[in-house]
């Protein structure tokens, strides 16, 4: 079918890549803004805008939240078809309290989990979630969405589809795809070195194009080929859930062989126990982290059957001065603080994992290396954004001679992927600062003004692409980008208007989380606008020439 291999490998790159660009477009993009999916949270919730807090006291703070804590109407409502029967009013069987936070937390999530009674399946479980402010325990409205957290971070990974995993399976294909493009990539360029440096700004379109397609595909292939290859290594029990169906028996078997010898208890006793003080527990196993010469901040403190006498307390080590996400945790008896265990070193094919997964999700503390994370991604987002646009430009005038639509197409689905997308996320978080706080379903109507604005993008890209079929630039590109740079501006001076938390003042508090997503945003803004007028210049200089060449026809 191809004269070599290297011939072969040129067209797998090409349409695995023209396919699935589009996907890989939002992971690297959603990706490269959830390195600061917290920060984008303080942005979109005033209320938090203090400064990050450990680990409060459990014996005064959190366990008062614990004990009020019940499911919501969404949670009660999923709940109630794995029941035989109506639910309880309330649920007085908790199996888990959880509360994680970070060093880039202000706020703090708990949740608990609540045993179903009559359920249809054994140890189901339905769930309660809530934000508070660690400094008093106060809660925080549940109707706010943190947009960085819960919806940029998951769109990077799960496209927001959950229906059987379904996005998550996409995205995963679309990173399987990725490493045969990145090598089909590396064989078809046999220049890859000399290519490093090669960028002729001021040659062809068409020539420019791939000069920087090809230098951001080779500047950071060692980032897309990592993050393609963790992100699979994460998400292999949902593509392979083996554990969970055809080896559920042994699953069950070994949880309890495992119990069994960590002297951690696998189901309740259905004996009523009080619990002892967990705050000295904490500090019980941060004395023991610093004798080992370790970090002794509490990333996630979790409470095992709370008011049972099989209950335990697990303490575990935040990921802030390793790349591994091992949390070092320490267990102790619930009902009288004695020791019960202490995890053990990884074994090494648990340590590798644990390090590629905390190299994905990158938990520890260094801004710069954080700020890298976002430039690999940006750069990806242009590797595939120039692919696109040198596809067209290779191939536009050959199909309107043969007056196929194709690069037309492509164009329109590119623009609106690209820019859309930006106009999509400014939408979003105006949107955030426009609508009244007690808004009934807020966050609902952010998601609604998402994916409305990039429906919207789409169609205008599609529309006008138009004229790709008569060899001609497409207005799109610059039109998207014009109002990519006016959606900025506003978005910057919604924040100010809203909250008074202007540029002058956050960076004169060096409150860098709404500072630096201010200026990032107009930076952005600020590039899009460069770029709407240079389109608009090229196409005026293009169009040029062909009114005088028509006019000349005419004549003759």
């Amino acid at each position: 079918m191809f004269q070599n291999f290297r011939l072969a490998m040129a067209w797998l790159h090409t349409w695995f890549g023209l396919v699935l660009g589009f996907v890989l477009m939002a992971v690297f993009f959603f990706g490269a803004l959830s390195v600061f999916d917290r920060e984008i949270d303080r942005w979109a919730l005033p209320a938090t805008r203090f400064a990050p807090q450990p680990m409060p006291s459990f014996d005064k703070v959190l366990r008062p939240v614990f004990e009020e804590l019940q499911p919501d109407a969404p949670s009660r409502e999923l709940a109630r078809g794995q029941v035989d029967g109506p639910l309880p009013e309330r649920f007085d069987t908790p199996t888990r309290w959880g509360a994680y936070t970070t060093h880039r937390d202000p706020v703090l999530g708990v949740f608990a989990g609540f045993e179903l009674p009559r359920a249809k399946v054994p140890q189901a479980t339905v769930f309660a979630l809530r934000t508070i402010d660690p400094r008093s325990g106060v809660t925080l409205p549940d109707d706010q969405l943190k947009i960085g957290s819960q919806f940029f971070f998951p769109l990077h990974y799960s496209l927001n589809l959950s229906w059987k995993n379904l996005g998550t399976w996409i995205v995963g294909f679309a990173a399987l795809v990725m490493l045969a493009a990145l090598v089909s990539g590396v064989v078809m360029h046999r220049r890859i070195f000399r290519e490093l440096f090669t960028f002729r700004p001021k040659k062809s379109i068409q020539r420019s194009t791939l000069d920087l397609h090809n230098l951001t595909g080779v500047v950071a292939l060692p980032f897309h080929f990592m993050f393609a290859f963790t992100g699979l290594v994460i998400f292999g029990g949902v593509y392979f859930p083996i554990a969970h169906t055809q080896l559920a028996p042994l699953h069950e078997l070994h949880e309890k062989l495992e119990a069994q010898e960590t002297g951690l208890p696998h189901e309740r006793a259905n004996v009523k126990a009080p619990i002892a003080s967990v705050d000295a527990m904490v500090a019980e196993a941060q004395r023991r982290w610093a004798a080992k010469d370790m970090a002794g901040e509490v990333g996630f403190l979790a409470v095992q059957f709370p008011g049972d006498a099989n209950g335990y307390v697990s303490v575990y080590r935040a990921g802030t001065d390793r790349i591994a996400l091992v949390g070092n945790g320490i267990h102790f008896k619930a009902s009288t603080g004695e020791l019960i265990r202490e995890d053990p070193p990884q074994t090494p094919v648990a340590g590798m994992t644990e390090f590629l997964t905390g190299l994905h999700l990158q938990h520890f503390r260094h801004w710069l290396l954080r700020w890298f994370y976002v430039l690999g991604g940006l750069t990806g987002c242009a590797c595939i954004a120039t692919g696109f646009l040198f596809f067209v430009e290779k191939r536009k005038r050959q199909h309107a001679k043969q007056g196929q639509g194709g690069a037309r197409w492509v164009d329109g689905f590119a623009v609106s992927t690209v820019t859309g997308m930006l106009i999509a996320t400014l939408a979003m978080l105006i949107a955030n600062r426009l609508l009244p706080e007690g808004l009934a379903g807020r966050d609902a109507w952010e998601r609604h003004a998402f994916w409305g604005a990039w429906l919207l993008a789409f169609a205008h890209g599609l529309w006008r692409t138009a004229p790709v079929a008569q060899t001609r630039i497409a207005p799109a590109w610059a039109e998207q980008c014009g109002a990519v740079a006016a959606l900025a501006l506003a978005a910057v001076l919604l924040n100010w208007a809203t909250t008074g938390d202007h540029l002058l003042r956050t960076i004169g508090t060096g409150y860098w989380p709404v500072a630096g997503a201010d200026l990032l945003i107009l930076a952005g803004g600020a590039l899009a606008a460069v770029a709407a007028r240079r389109l608009r210049r090229h196409a005026a200089g293009a169009s040029a020439p062909a009114s005088v060449a028509a006019q000349e026809a005419a004549r003759a």
